[in-house]
Parts: structure tokens; sequence; C-alpha cells
């Protein structure tokens, strides 16, 4: 089996109630959120999920309907994602929250990817997906301290 892990992080100053409310307005990503487009389904674990992503550079992006596997409010987010059938290309993608002295948070957002078909994509996830990682995360930021 073979494996993948992308990590990012960034400090944004407001509190984890306000990241987490602009995290979890599903219907607000298509106007802020240049990476994932657009989130539908419910916010619950083992709800299924419609996700569209658009890296950066990539034209049409990529529409999946991952399996929400951790909900913790204000602290942690996370999903399993997976192409066609498991152990052929798995992502389980993270939003961790951590409250930082005077009020900010430092957002930690990556994913661990596995699977038979990884080796194929490391340029890729390494070069656009880490991008769109990032694009988000300042987007994130963006509106979470000015909204």
């Amino acid at each position: 089996m073979f494996g993948f892990s992308l990590r990012t992080q960034i400090d944004i100053d407001a509190p984890p109630a306000r990241v987490w409310a602009v995290l979890m307005d599903f219907p607000a990503h298509a106007r802020w959120n240049p990476f994932v487009r657009s989130i539908e389904g419910e916010a619950r674990v083992s709800a299924r999920l419609a996700i569209h992503l658009q890296p950066p550079g990539d034209g049409g992006g990529m529409r999946f309907r991952p399996v929400v596997r951790v909900l913790e409010a204000q602290r942690e987010f996370r999903w399993l994602g997976r192409l066609v059938l498991p152990g052929l290309f798995d992502g389980e993608h993270a939003f961790r929250l951590e409250p930082l002295p005077g009020g900010g948070t430092r957002l930690h957002h990556g994913e661990d990817f596995s699977g038979l078909l990884v080796p194929l994509f490391g340029k890729s996830l390494e070069g656009g997906t880490r991008a769109g990682f990032e694009a988000m995360n300042a987007a994130l930021k963006r509106e979470a301290e000015g909204g």
C-alpha cells in the first residue's frame, strides 16, 4: 500500500468559534473558497457529502462523495473520499482548529492519501493540491478575520 501525506497550516486572527462557523457554512463556500467550490450534505458523522474541488490550473476540477468521519465542533472536521474502490486511491481530508493565546486560531489543514494509485498522482498532489490547500487557507483567513 502506498501513502502520501500533505500538511498545511495558517494562523487566523479570529477565535475558533468564528473559523468553525465559516468552515461549516457549506452554502457560502462557493462565494469565498477558491479550492472547495461547493459542499452539499449534512455536517454529521457518517453523512455522505457531495464536494466539488478545483485545484489551481485544473479547469473542471473533480466531484466526489466522501463520508464524514469526525465532527467535533470548533475542533475537527474530517472526511474520507475514495476513487471507485477502497484501496485504489483514498484520501482522508482533515481540518483541525487549535486555539492560540490571545484568541486566535491555528488551522491545520491536510490530507492522508493511500492506495495503489497514489504514486501516479504524487506530483499533482505536491503541486496543484498543495496550492489549492494554501489558497483555501488564505481565503478562510480573510473570510474569518473580515466577516
